[in-house]
C-alpha cells in the first residue's frame, strides 16, 4: 500500500512538472490538434489540378476532342503550345504532364496503323506523375473509342467487372491520414515526454533528492510511467473526438473503448522506450539525437506509411518484433473494420508481452543508473 500511494505522489509531481513547462505543454497541444489537421487535409496522393499542355501537331477533330477532354477538378485547363515552349514550360517547372499528338494521327488511326501519342511527364512529383499517368491513358483511350464510334454507348462487354471499395468507400484520404497521424503522435510524444522527465530530473538535480529518500527505482519508474501514459491518453481522447471524428468527419467503425485498451497496452511500451532513452542519454541534445533515429524507424516500419506486405520479406520478420506495426495493425482492423477482441487479441497479446520485457530491461538499466548516482 505504502509502495502504491509513492507511486501516486510521485505521478502527480511529474503532472505538476509537465504543467509548469509551458513549451512542453503547447507542443503537446499542438501535435494532437493542428499537426493531425494539417498532415490529415494538407496533403493527398491524389492528382489534383494537376497542370497539362498539348502539343497538337495534328489538327484534326479528334486532337481537338482530346484537348477538351481535360477539365477540373483532376487537371486544370490544357493549354496549346509549340513543341519549344512545351518543353522550356517543363524546365521551369510548371507543366507536369504534356501530350504530343504527331502528324496524321487521325488519318492514321482510321487507317489501323496504331499511331502512338507521347506524354511527357515531370517525375519530380513521383507518386502524381504514376496516376496521373494512368488518368491520361484512362481518358485518351475513352475518347478514342467515343470519337470512332460516333457514340457515348459503350458497346456490350463480355463480362462486367464490378469494384467495391470497403471501410472507405470514396477513397477520402483524410480517414485513413488523421488516423496514422494520431499513431505517430502517440509514439513521439510519449517517448518524448518520458526521456524528457528522466533527463529533466538529472539536469535540474531532482533526482538526488528522490535518492535519499525511502523510494525504489521501480516506484520512481512506475511513476513516470502512469503520469506521463495519462497525459498522452487525454490528448489522445480529445484529439480524437474533437479533431478525427468532428472537424474531419472521420467515421470510427469499431469499438473505442477496445481501441484504448490497446492504446494503453502500447503506452506501456513506449514509455519503457522513454525511460530507456532517457538513462543512456547524457543531455537533451543526446536524447533528442536518439528519438530522430528510434521513432523516424518506428514510424516508417510500423505499416502506417507503407504496408508492411510491400517490405523486404526479412524485414517482416524483424519488424515482427516491434510494437509499433501491431499498434497500427489493431487500430486499423478496430478502427476501419469494426474488428472485435477476436480479431485483435494476437496483436494485443505481443504490444503486452513486448512492452513488458522491454519494461524489465529498462527498469534495470534505470536501476543501474540511480545506483550508479547513489
Amino acid at each position: 500500500m505504502k509502495s502504491l500511494l509513492n507511486i501516486l505522489w510521485l505521478g502527480l509531481k511529474e503532472i505538476r512538472s509537465l504543467m509548469s513547462d509551458i513549451v512542453m505543454v503547447l507542443f503537446v497541444v499542438y501535435a494532437f490538434t493542428l499537426a493531425i489537421y494539417i498532415q490529415a487535409t494538407g496533403t493527398s496522393s491524389e492528382v489534383s489540378n494537376a497542370s497539362i499542355a498539348f502539343v497538337d501537331e495534328d489538327g484534326s477533330a479528334l486532337s481537338k476532342e482530346l484537348f477538351n477532354a481535360f477539365y477540373p477538378p483532376r487537371f486544370k485547363f490544357p493549354i496549346l503550345l509549340g513543341p519549344e515552349e512545351a518543353q522550356a514550360e517543363m524546365d521551369r517547372g510548371r507543366l507536369m504532364f504534356v501530350v504530343v499528338i504527331p502528324p496524321r494521327f487521325e488519318r492514321d488511326l482510321r487507317a489501323g496503323r496504331n499511331p502512338a501519342i507521347q506524354v511527357n511527364i515531370d517525375a519530380t512529383a513521383m507518386q502524381q506523375a504514376g496516376i496521373g499517368a494512368g488518368y491520361i491513358k484512362n481518358i485518351v483511350n475513352d475518347r478514342i473509342s467515343t470519337f470512332l464510334r460516333r457514340t457515348d454507348i459503350s458497346q456490350q462487354k463480355p463480362i462486367e467487372l464490378v469494384v467495391r471499395k470497403l471501410f472507405n468507400p470514396n477513397a477520402v484520404s483524410s480517414w485513413f491520414k488523421s488516423v496514422v497521424a494520431i499513431i505517430n503522435q502517440i509514439s513521439l510524444l510519449t517517448v518524448v515526454l518520458t526521456g524528457a522527465a528522466v533527463i529533466r530530473e538529472r539536469e535540474h538535480g531532482t533526482l538526488e533528492h528522490l535518492l535519499v529518500m525511502p523510494l525504489t527505482a521501480f516506484e520512481i519508474a512506475m511513476a513516470k510511467v502512469w503520469a506521463n501514459s495519462l497525459v498522452i491518453l487525454v490528448a489522445t481522447g480529445a484529439s480524437l473526438f474533437l479533431i478525427v471524428r468532428m472537424a474531419l468527419q472521420v467515421p470510427f467503425a469499431g469499438s473505442v473503448v477496445l481501441w484504448f485498451v490497446g492504446v494503453l497496452l502500447y503506452l506501456f511500451f513506449a514509455t519503457a522506450l522513454g525511460i530507456f532513452l532517457g538513462t543512456i542519454s547524457r543531455s537533451m541534445a543526446q536524447f533528442a539525437l536518439l528519438i530522430i533515429l528510434v521513432i523516424v524507424v518506428l514510424m516508417l516500419l510500423s505499416g502506417g506509411s507503407t504496408p508492411v506486405e510491400s517490405q523486404p520479406k526479412w524485414l517482416q520478420y524483424l519488424t515482427f518484433f516491434l510494437p509499433a506495426r501491431h499498434f497500427v495493425s489493431f487500430s486499423q482492423v478496430i478502427i476501419y473494420r469494426g474488428g472485435g477482441l477476436s480479431a485483435v487479441w494476437k496483436q494485443f497479446l505481443m504490444v503486452g508481452a513486448i512492452g513488458l520485457v522491454f519494461f524489465v530491461y529498462s527498469l534495470g538499466l534505470f536501476r543501474k543508473s540511480i545506483a550508479v548516482s547513489k
